[in-house]
């Protein structure tokens, strides 16, 4: 027995260790099937793989079939035939699945290790022809043709065995750290044949191209396609040492990162052999055909994906075009989120979420009654105008759950630039879309119920009116071809349910304000504050404050005395933040140890809040004549206006202080023409008047004040210090009035109405045509006041004034 069989015996053994029923098996199927004939090989279907006469490789053996051949080759000392399959994924390929020429090969060594993989190392010997399969056996077995060698020894051969030695050597030069063995072993043969295999197994070509040339029977052909090969790489290699020389010449040592970078992909375009898989090139063109856009915006995605493909690295448009690919990509241009829009359970949520509210609750109710039955009819935008903290942001929430929609919110307070409405254009460095395309991506939906916030602070610069780019947004008609500067590609806005929140009306722009519907969110009254701190605030506090129900609480007392005595605002915000300090400081009572449960009522407020902000200050400012209560409307809710008046000695003059607006200045004017024309009505003496130098001064003097609905205070205060009379402490009133002594109706009745309840006020003197408005108000505030209508001064004169005895004319009070 010679070395080589010797070394073939120890691999058997080696694997009849490892694997002993594998053994067995083998052992029991050597008896069960016939004698392979002389002309048939044992085959081993390979992969991707390509074996040449003259070769030495390893093969990883994994298939059963193969695994059984290999051994009964090892067992018979026998040659296999090495043949590559068509396809890789065939895995239990036929005589159709091979290609029809293959190599004989000896098993040099057989070798299973611990992890169950087994190997063979192999030598080629020359090339067969499959001929046919034969059955019978557990593994391949195929009649074979052996394919003879062509004589060498003419002179076309010899030249090109010659060509061949000078261009390959020619190629191992152009590649670096090959070791010089390769080339002497290179040299030193002498067959055409077996040089024209070495080559072959050792150039950079796929299974198929390597299996052409095994299939080239022809020696002058298979050397001219060889040829044809080495020459194309060998210009390659030549090309890539030009790049690599002119690359070095251009950069520094800086960019060698980008050098690198720079030759790998030049030299891959060469060849033609960039691994798009991998590449983020293909990335993004898989995101594409995930992305679901429509054919005009898929259109030009794929052209800027062409030219991204085509840009180097080092470019600096580079990070900005794969940027705006991701963002075409990650865009919900089809992601739509179910619509369940069950009215009763709507109506469930609005009413868990808020109390009160019940008009505004009534219309949400209609308006998403009105999208169920039309979905792609053109709803409204609602516009939830009011104070503060009643509200408005937490409605929009409450639309979202009802609806199953995702909510998204987006702040207009200080936006002043139309670029951050429509976006950037990508001309300039680190330019983005704008704020709605930014929020339809963090909503992931294309249907999302998008709240605009504080749309009555859109600013106005020099980049554009940021309102003017809102239009397109909100306008139904233009919304569904949107077009961002930066995407620079139409995306269908109409399937967002838009919704505004503003304080004030007045301040948003005229053609933004048309196209909204305006719906009031008034101020809470007492007892409406009172049910939201024990039903949500308290509960909300508790929870941010590391506190739990069985060691902290707070008496309703407590509540009452906090909203009385420590806000006085239309909404909760400050509520809350009062009782969340109410909470801090258990909570380090707690903490300390010094407590285990802690009730905190109204006696132990003024050592956690301090002592009361607010005081009821209306008797103190009305136990003298000239000072009269009006009302006011602001952003914020409605407020008590206290104007007073003075009268000394002087020369017909009438002085306005308290930075009075031209509008309230002319209402003093018009109020001490009308004293005067109702002199002796009023009883009072015309000469008084024609001696007098009067003062009217609204306090608070830092804040502007403006507008006619001061009118009915300012004749009432003028009427009271001409005729020593006061106004009556627990009075308040608005109106304009004419030359004519009418009262006439003013708006914002119901902030106006709730100030004065916050305030203490019994009676709320309105103007008769301002009774329509008393349905807004909320039930609770109508029973609390007294109502007296005014037609005419005459009548506030009578309903304001205490006159004799110390008693007023109420005659028109109306409850």
């Amino acid at each position: 027995m010679n070395s080589q069989e010797s070394e073939k015996m120890d691999a058997v053994s080696k694997n009849a260790e490892n694997n002993p029923a594998q053994e067995n098996s083998s052992a029991d199927e050597k008896n069960s099937y016939p004698a392979i004939p002389e002309d048939a090989l044992i085959i081993i279907p390979v992969r991707n793989m390509v074996l040449f006469p003259g070769m030495v490789v390893p093969i990883t053996i994994a298939r059963e079939k193969s695994l059984a051949a290999a051994q009964a080759a090892m067992r018979g000392d026998r040659q296999i035939g090495v043949v590559l399959q068509k396809n890789p994924e065939t895995a239990d390929p036929k005589l159709d699945d091979l290609y029809p020429v293959g190599t004989v090969g000896n098993i040099l060594r057989y070798v299973a290790t611990s992890s169950d993989a087994h190997h063979v190392v192999c030598q080629g010997e020359g090339r067969f022809r499959l001929k046919e399969i034969l059955d019978g056996y557990p593994f391949l077995v195929a009649r074979v043709e052996e394919i003879q060698g062509e004589p060498e020894d003419n002179a076309e051969i010899q030249a090109r065995l010659l060509q061949l030695k000078q261009k390959a050597l020619e190629v191992l030069q152009l590649i670096p750290e090959v070791p010089q063995e390769l080339s002497d072993s290179i040299n030193g043969v002498t067959s055409a044949s077996l040089l024209s295999d070495l080559i072959t197994g050792l150039m950079d070509l796929s299974p198929e191209e390597k299996q052409e040339i095994l299939e080239t029977s022809d020696l002058k052909n298979r050397l001219d396609r060889l040829l044809s090969l080495v020459n194309y790489r060998l210009e390659v290699l030549r090309v890539s040492r030009d790049i690599d020389e002119q690359t070095k010449n251009r950069l520094d040592d800086r960019h060698r990162e980008a050098l690198l970078r720079e030759q790998l992909r030049t030299i891959q375009t060469q060849l033609g052999d960039i691994d798009d898989s991998s590449s983020e090139a293909a990335e993004l063109a898989e995101k594409i055909e995930n992305a679901k856009m429509p054919e005009e915006v898929k259109t030009h995605a794929l052209k800027e994906l062409n030219r991204f493909r085509n840009m180097s690295e080092s470019s600096g448009e580079y990070s900005m075009l794969h940027t705006y690919l991701e963002w075409l990509t990650e865009l919900p241009w089809a992601v739509s989120s179910e619509d369940r829009t069950d009215i009763a359970e709507a109506r469930k949520i609005l009413d868990e979420d808020h109390y009160g509210l019940e008009k505004v609750k009534k219309r949400i109710l209609e308006f998403l009654a009105v999208h169920k039955l039309n979905p792609e009819g053109k709803s409204p935008l609602l516009c939830f105008i009011g104070p503060p903290g009643v509200g408005k942001t937490s409605l929009g929430q409450s639309i979202a759950k009802a609806t199953g929609r995702e909510f998204v919110r987006v702040s207009m307070g200080g936006v002043h630039d139309e670029a951050e409405i429509r976006g950037h254009r990508r001309t300039y460095i680190g330019a983005l879309p704008g704020n709605i395309i930014q929020a339809i991506r963090r909503a992931g939906t294309n249907n999302c119920v998008m709240l605009l916030d504080e749309v009555d602070k859109l600013g106005n610069g020099v980049h554009g009116d940021p309102s003017a780019a809102l239009l397109e947004v909100l306008d139904p008609a233009q919304n569904s071809t949107f077009r961002d500067n930066y995407l620079a590609v139409p995306f269908d806005l109409s399937k967002v349910m838009f919704i505004c929140t503003a304080n004030n009306p007045d301040t948003i722009p005229g053609p933004l304000r048309d196209r909204l519907e305006m719906i009031q969110l008034p101020g809470y009254t007492e007892q409406e504050k009172t049910q939201i701190a024990l039903r949500y605030l308290i509960k909300r506090q508790r929870e941010e404050n590391g506190l739990k129900p069985e060691n902290c609480d707070i008496t309703e007392g407590a509540i009452h005395d906090i909203i009385g005595n420590y806000t006085r605002e239309a909404g909760v915000r400050n509520l809350e933040r009062l009782i969340g300090s109410v909470f801090r400081n258990v909570a380090m009572k707690i903490a300390e140890g010094t407590e285990e449960k802690v009730t905190v009522d109204s006696a132990e407020l003024p050592d956690i809040l301090g002592a009361p902000i607010f005081e009821s200050e209306i008797a103190m400012r009305s136990s003298m004549p000239g000072i009269a209560t009006g009302l006011a409307w602001t952003p914020v809710g409605g407020d008590i206006l206290f104007i007073e008046a003075s009268r000394v000695a002087g020369n017909n003059r009438l002085i306005l202080t308290g930075q009075l607006g031209d509008v309230m200045k002319e209402s003093a004017q018009a109020a001490l023409t009308l004293v005067k024309a109702r002199a002796t009505d009023l009883k009072i003496n015309p000469e008084l008047l024609d001696h007098s130098e009067i003062h009217v001064h609204v306090p608070a003097g830092a804040i502007p004040k403006d507008g006619p609905s001061a009118g009915v205070a300012m004749f009432l205060a003028l009427s009271s210090v001409m005729m020593n009379k006061p106004i009556a402490s627990d009075h308040a009133m608005t109106g304009e009035i004419s030359l004519r002594g009418l009262v006439l109706p003013v708006g914002g009745i119901k902030e106006k109405v709730l100030a004065a309840l916050r305030a203490g006020i019994k009676t709320v003197m309105l103007p008769a045509r301002n009774k329509r408005d008393l349905d807004d108000i909320p039930e609770e505030a109508r029973n609390q006041l007294k109502f007296v209508f005014l037609e005419t001064v005459d009548d506030a004169i009578r309903s304001g004034l205490v006159h004799d005895a110390g008693k007023i004319d109420d005659e028109n009070l109306n409850k």
